[in-house]
């Protein structure tokens, strides 16, 4: 069952897409998968291995570069978004590449698609950053197969506890309280995030069948630019990690 804040998400998306779209386009439409704020080369991380004649599902596809990607180097891509509005751009930028694969409007807390269907569920950001993580986990290893990969990057812990609300920017400091971190409400218009303690994460991974097999603490190399961050705050993340991926092995 899907949280009471899929749809003031998905809402909040719906109303943003055009212009995050219009922000971002030249960073994240790079003609490669890259991973998160700083558009990290996969080539360089490794986090998905050979993706050619697998089946992979993408949580929070957004406007689908990352699946297009995919789906040109071989993939059979689904692509799940909780925005229609994002699915819209998705479609459009489908039509231009010259590929077709299946987009699904759903909150991905609750997804309309059978057991075992994938052999690769991953996430840059989008739904595991946008909804629950106690409903996220267990959906994304009932579509798994055995031995399926379940992949995400999203803001660490350390960068949710430094964010300054009065300020809106990160901190040298904590600005709230680690234990029982879950449901983060930034104030009216924004949308609702989600984060865990650590070893909160390694819980419900484990109680989901998953085998943690990596947690990649990213640090930005010199020179990173990004749309997502401001200089400031990519220094910030020279120091402490701010973003992380998490990449993750279903039992067999």
């Amino acid at each position: 069952m899907s949280s009471s804040d899929a749809p003031r998400n998905r809402a909040y998306w719906d109303r943003t897409s055009d212009d995050y779209q219009q922000r971002h386009a030249s960073f994240i439409g790079r003609p490669e998968p890259r991973w998160g704020i700083w558009q990290l080369p996969e080539s360089e991380l490794k986090i998905l291995g050979d993706i050619a004649g697998k089946d992979v599902l993408e949580l929070g596809c957004g406007a689908a570069q990352w699946s297009i990607l995919l789906a040109q180097q071989g993939a059979r891509v689904v692509g799940l978004d909780n925005s229609g509005r994002q699915l819209e751009h998705a479609r459009a930028l489908m039509a231009e590449a010259g590929v077709d694969f299946p987009l699904v409007h759903a909150s991905a807390e609750e997804v309309p698609l059978p057991d075992a269907s994938f052999d690769i569920v991953f996430c840059d950001h989008g739904a595991m950053t946008f909804a629950d993580p106690y409903l996220t986990v267990p959906e994304a290893s009932r579509l798994l197969r055995p031995g399926g990969l379940f992949a995400f990057s999203h803001s660490t812990p350390f960068s949710m506890l430094c964010w300054d609300l009065e300020t809106d920017a990160i901190e040298e400091r904590l600005r709230r309280p680690y234990f029982g971190m879950h449901r983060f409400d930034w104030g009216d218009g924004e949308p609702i995030e989600f984060n865990l303690p650590y070893g909160e994460w390694i819980r419900v991974l484990r109680e989901s069948g998953f085998r943690v097999e990596a947690l990649v603490e990213i640090r930005p190399p010199d020179g990173a630019e990004s749309t997502y961050r401001t200089a400031a705050e990519t220094e910030w993340a020279r120091s402490w990690p701010m973003e992380e991926i998490w990449r993750c092995r279903k039992s067999v």
